[in-house]
């Protein structure tokens, strides 16, 4: 049976979501899972489907593409293929770790090729996947001391220091308080506070050895949130959960650190 990419797609502009969505239909490659009109929608259902690939619109009100990557927690990111009218957004979109991008208008041919690099791309994640269980594995077992604490417990306190981020020719000192999550994407981290993300050149070991460990932990390989933010905790399969930090972010937590959770609820 050949492989079907489950498949989100993200336009603000109805005509050009129709559009796409029936171009893509007609591809045996790929299973549309959802469609969505803005950034918002589209990370909402990234978290509940699940999809291999995602065909994202760059430029869109509220939320551009580029933000949506950004938000999106990088355990549960799907292959992006960016959509967009002007060709200057290419090299932003790679800079994004895209597999492609597209130019309005859509040509069939061209989204043949992206869905094309799409599916070599799955099949190459899929092969590396067992290595991955067997690497995070490890890394869980490593972790263990850090990942699950008693509620019974002192523990230490950090001072409450804030974080320095160099962006561009701007320096942001944002206060740890105010630090909702924060996601790993290679050798850099995610920020995400008061609505924004900032980007920093550091590994998510180093930023925790920074944090205050009773507001910060660890809730996936590559996730790490601040326990005051989560608002609602919503069980999800196979032992997993999501959680609902501030009004919009949604993050998961992973069987390996469920019981990080379980001592949160334990102890409210």
């Amino acid at each position: 049976m050949p492989t079907k990419l489950r498949t989100v797609v993200v336009d603000d502009e109805p005509l050009a979501l129709k559009l796409m969505l029936s171009k893509l239909s007609k591809m045996p490659e790929v299973e549309i899972v959802a469609s969505c009109k803005n950034g918002r929608e589209a990370i909402d259902a990234v978290m509940e489907y699940a999809p291999d690939l995602m065909f994202l619109d760059i430029q869109m009100p509220g939320l551009t593409g580029l933000e949506v990557v950004k938000q999106l927690q990088n355990d549960v990111q799907p292959l992006i293929v960016f959509a967009t009218a002007f060709e200057q957004y290419a090299l932003d979109a790679f800079d994004a770790h895209a597999v492609d991008y597209v130019v309005k208008p859509i040509d069939d041919e061209r989204i043949k090729v992206s869905v094309e690099r799409a599916l070599q791309r799955h099949l190459i994640q899929q092969q590396m996947k067992t290595k991955q269980q067997v690497i995070g594995a490890i890394e869980s077992i490593s972790d263990e001391k850090t990942v699950v604490w008693s509620t019974n417990e002192s523990q230490p306190s950090k001072e409450l220091k804030k974080i320095v981020i160099k962006d561009r020719d701007e320096i942001h000192i944002i206060a740890q308080a105010d630090i909702q999550w924060i996601d790993a994407a290679g050798d850099y981290i995610c920020v995400h506070a008061k609505g924004e993300t900032h980007v920093k050149r550091s590994t998510l070991k180093e930023m925790l050895n920074e944090l205050d460990e009773s507001l910060f932990k660890r809730i996936h390989r590559s996730t790490i949130v601040n326990l005051s933010y989560i608002r609602k905790v919503i069980p999800h399969t196979k032992g997993e959960f999501f959680l609902m930090l501030g009004e919009f972010d949604k993050v998961k937590v992973s069987r390996n650190y469920k019981d990080v959770i379980k001592s949160y609820l334990a102890s409210s």
